[in-house]
């Protein structure tokens, strides 16, 4: 398997499209034709990691947080990111960042955390929206067939795994050519009566120009009538992720839970330490700002990292509960992409490994 073949199974998973527009997701440095050794799973890309890569015979990185993400102005061995990025290269290894995509995926960082903590009756903590279109299009009969299968061939009216999604209803289209019309039916100045359906289908908001340009290439009519009816739904995918413990616990109890799943050395609680906690909402990394939306859902908890003090003592008069559980808790999700990746590729009778870095990248010490 090489790079790109990779990548469109990645897509079809856990979608890079889904990511944050100032993310950096996807392929960041190599060959997306080049043949795949083994990829290493891991938090951050740091020279470390690249060795540990090498000494696995592994050409491929697959990491969280991306390597190339601020300004790089420079590439040079003295410089800490630029040593990296010049060992990466040196010794063909490409480098694959899945960050907010992975952060939003049904099963990805924030249901690891979750699963971690033993949370059952798990859900979406902020479902992301998606805007798509209706389509409707007035077509005669004997063009039907043909006009669906091109939609469908290039893509459109497609739900979930199911392809050529149309529904059609029989009617009487009418109308009367004037002026410089030139008709694909009827004579000008004669009302004309034709035997239409209606097709009505669905498409993502990103489709809406291919499907027009679609329609009025191949529709027979010099005017096809067609709408666009814009709509929204929930998707199956959101950022964070709120569950129920067991049995509820006191906070001094959950805390040590927390600590003790996640293996942290330290946490921070901000709150009622009278409190008895039973649901739980999570965002790995960097969530603050959604603690409101959480507590307003029922969470007795929000758990995320990099907490300052002025957002904390906002929340704490509030009444709300914290746990700053640092952002490197997110390094569950080394073990766990390593297993997605396995479940991804199950079918696809790969011959290379997949093994998650052994590596600690945690920036601080504790004391």
């Amino acid at each position: 398997m090489n790079v790109k073949k990779l990548l469109q199974v990645i897509n079809q998973n856990a979608p890079l499209k889904t990511a944050e527009s100032w993310d950096n997701v996807g392929l960041l440095i190599g060959d997306e034709f080049s043949e795949i050794t083994g990829i290493l799973t891991a938090l951050d890309c740091t020279d470390e990691v690249v060795d540990e890569a090498i000494n696995h015979n592994y050409n491929t990185i697959i990491c969280h947080h991306p390597l190339i993400f601020k300004g790089i102005k420079n590439i040079i061995d003295q410089d800490g990111y630029g040593a990296i990025l010049r060992k990466l290269i040196k010794n063909d290894i490409n480098l694959i960042a899945l960050h907010t995509n992975l952060d939003v995926y049904s099963k990805g960082v924030n249901a690891m955390l979750a699963d971690k903590l033993q949370l059952n009756h798990q859900r979406v903590l902020n479902p992301e929206t998606l805007n798509y279109y209706k389509v409707q299009v007035f077509i005669p009969e004997s063009n039907l067939k043909s006009f669906k299968e091109t939609l469908s061939d290039a893509g459109l009216a497609q739900e979930g795994n199911y392809a050529y999604c149309f529904f059609e209803s029989l009617g009487n289209g009418q109308f009367k050519p004037t002026g410089d019309a030139k008709p694909h039916i009827g004579s000008i100045d004669k009302i004309e009566e034709v035997n239409e359906f209606k097709l009505e289908f669905m498409i993502e908001a990103h489709q809406r120009v291919l499907a027009e340009q679609l329609i009025i290439e191949n529709h027979p009519y010099e005017t096809p009538v067609f709408d666009f009816i814009k709509l929204e739904k929930q998707a199956d995918y959101g950022l964070g992720m709120m569950g129920k413990l067991n049995t509820e616990m006191n906070v001094r109890d959950f805390v040590n839970h927390v600590k003790t799943k996640l293996a942290m050395p330290s946490v921070r609680f901000i709150g009622n330490l009278e409190d008895t906690i039973k649901t739980v909402a999570i965002i790995g990394g960097s969530g603050i700002g959604f603690e409101y939306n959480a507590a307003q859902q029922g969470a007795d908890i929000f758990i995320t990292g990099d907490i300052k003090h002025h957002d904390a003592l906002d929340a704490k008069i509030a009444g709300i509960n914290l746990l700053d559980i640092n952002h490197y808790s997110e390094y569950v999700m080394k073990d766990g992409l390593s297993q997605l990746l396995q479940d991804w590729l199950k079918f696809s009778h790969v011959s290379f490994g997949i093994k998650p870095s052994k590596l600690n990248t945690d920036p601080f010490d504790y004391f």
